[in-house]
């Protein structure tokens, strides 16, 4: 006889507490407040506007360092989310969040001035392999096919069970 399947609506609570609990064990992505948008598999991370974020203030234009950590932060956490996925999917109950993704090298583009609002990214895998990944990410705010900074990044990926 065959097992009667989970509703769906459990299953979409255990993925989203997965997340939130692998976003919120980085101190830092609490202090700028980034949050991630879950739709399926795909992540969009979501940087809300803050007065502190602001690095120039006579444009007033976002700091360059507050974009790139914002980005760092999009490919690290869907490095991590993409094996957290692969493990929920084949049926492994979550436990622990595996260590994150330590990062070789990451190249920011920025494009134009992030303005004084909310901004938006997302990050795609290019290869993802044992002990290396390499991603690109983008960020835009009012329109997503107006990037306003975009980065791409190595990382070792951690060596687990």
């Amino acid at each position: 006889m065959r097992a009667k399947p989970e509703p769906v609506q459990v299953i979409k609570e255990r993925r989203d507490s997965a997340l939130d609990e692998l976003v919120g064990s980085v101190p830092y992505i609490r202090f700028l407040g980034v949050h991630f948008e879950r739709r399926g598999d795909e992540l969009t991370a979501v940087l809300p506007y803050d007065e502190k974020l602001i690095g120039n203030p006579i444009l007033p234009a976002l700091h360059g360092g507050a974009i790139g950590a914002f980005l760092e932060i999009t490919t690290v956490i869907e490095l991590s989310w993409a094996q957290i996925w692969e493990r929920m999917e084949g049926g492994e109950a979550f436990g622990d969040h595996p260590p994150l993704p330590k990062t070789i090298d990451f190249t920011v583009d920025y494009l134009r001035s992030g303005l004084p609002r909310d901004a938006y990214a997302r990050a795609r895998i290019n290869r993802s392999g044992r002990r290396y990944a390499s991603v690109h990410v983008e960020a835009w705010q009012d329109n997503r096919e107006r990037l306003f900074a975009q980065a791409t990044g190595h990382f070792l990926m951690p060596q687990g069970d």
